[in-house]
């Protein structure tokens, strides 16, 4: 596989040459300060690609080109940002890149509770925890009819909770469930986040669903045109929000997804920490299942703390957790080789090792909360050394 790194701009505290250093030979990177729903700049798109290769590596993966709400509800200027989009797929393709990553989450990107949760061993990590989200839903956001969404004994659980809040763990719910897109500036206030809510009113998940369909029949034929695979990322955590609904949370969500738009350029970025928070996605099956549309892979681990779904959950070492990275390594190692055979330019699938536990220096570093550089580089060792061993002539299984 190509080893990436996912990398936010001059303004990440992790440069380009410490990718390199921890083993990547590709970056991950998107033009954040951009504002969602307008064309990049063909200006902007070079400097990221001289910023990269002055450090020594090449942009390989653009993680994300943002979906704007405007698009997920069909509403305001929803048609005008599908062209934008097709024409920053156009501008992309041009200077080189191939891969473009996605996701259709309504509102929220990925969702914590805890961006540095202290875990056995002194490291931070990044958590869900399922009680301190309801508190914060019914007590301290106040989303009319939010008791309607949960059981007695969690609404329970979540009241007694809050009366333990201080006032600064209060504080951080609203800023660690409220943050936008990674590597972004943008997040929501209390007040902001109720309003963004009012725009949902309506569109329940059969809605949500037809209008993923939509976006991708405008945007997947000039994906087709310009030589780029577009993938969608899992919902994270896969499972309904704040009464949103959620799409792409289950191997069956993926597979309606990818039978509306039958074509190989519509296709899935595999995280297995998104995927992996539910008990009922067997991350192995998946991989198997959609592996000739697998363009873009996202290896992380998680614990879960029940197997119930939803659940509380922190974001483990690579190799602990409930999915059997092996097993999943193994068969993406096994289509790279099937695409080979086949000729397939894309025969080699980007992967990055995903989040990562803060460890050692990180621990005063002050990265992007699951970016650190010394985890990253543990969690990239890890996997290398998975599919070094899985492709040995002598001892591997591929």
């Amino acid at each position: 596989m190509k080893h990436t790194w996912r990398w936010f701009g001059p303004i990440d505290k992790v440069t380009v040459r410490d990718a390199a250093q921890a083993g990547a030979e590709g970056i991950v990177s998107a033009l954040h300060h951009i504002a969602t729903g307008a064309v990049w700049p063909v200006d902007e798109i070079e400097k990221r690609h001289r910023e990269i290769k002055a450090g020594g590596l090449y942009w390989d993966v653009v993680e994300s080109v943002p979906v704007s709400e405007d698009i997920k509800t069909q509403t305001g200027d929803w048609k005008g940002h599908i062209v934008n989009w097709q024409e920053t797929l156009r501008r992309l393709s041009r200077s080189g890149i191939r891969t473009v990553c996605y996701n259709f989450m309504p509102i929220l990107d990925w969702t914590r509770t805890d961006l540095r949760w202290e875990t056995r061993h002194g490291a931070k990590a990044m958590r869900f925890d399922l009680t301190d989200f309801v508190a914060f839903d019914i007590h301290i956001l106040r989303r009319p009819d939010a008791n309607h969404d949960y059981p007695e004994w969690l609404i329970e659980a979540s009241a007694k909770r809050f009366a333990e809040l201080s006032g600064d763990r209060i504080a951080a719910l609203g800023k660690n469930i409220g943050a936008g897109l990674p590597g972004s500036a943008d997040g929501y206030t209390l007040e902001q986040l109720l309003e963004k809510l009012k725009t949902y009113q309506g569109i329940d998940r059969e809605r949500l669903q037809s209008n993923l369909v939509d976006f991708l029949s405008q945007v997947v034929p000039v994906a087709e045109e310009v030589g780029i695979n577009i993938c969608a990322h899992a919902d994270d955590p896969p499972w309904p929000l704040l009464g949103l609904p959620r799409i792409l949370s289950t191997e069956a969500d993926y597979a309606h997804m990818l039978s509306k738009v039958d074509s190989r350029a519509n296709g899935v970025t595999l995280c297995t920490g998104s995927l992996g928070a539910r008990p009922d996605n067997d991350l192995p099956q998946i991989a198997r299942q959609f592996a000739d549309r697998i363009h873009f892979v996202h290896l992380r681990n998680v614990t879960r703390d029940t197997e119930a779904v939803p659940c509380s959950f922190f974001e483990d070492e690579h190799l602990e957790g409930a999915t059997d990275m092996v097993a999943v390594i193994a068969t993406l190692l096994e289509e790279e080789k099937r695409r080979r055979l086949e000729g397939r330019e894309d025969h080699r699938i980007a992967m990055r090792p995903d989040h990562g536990q803060e460890i050692l220096d990180d621990l005063t570093r002050g990265a992007q909360p699951g970016y650190p550089a010394i985890g990253r580089l543990k969690g990239l060792a890890e996997l290398r050394g998975i599919e070094r061993a899985l492709l040995h002539p002598h001892y591997g299984r591929v």
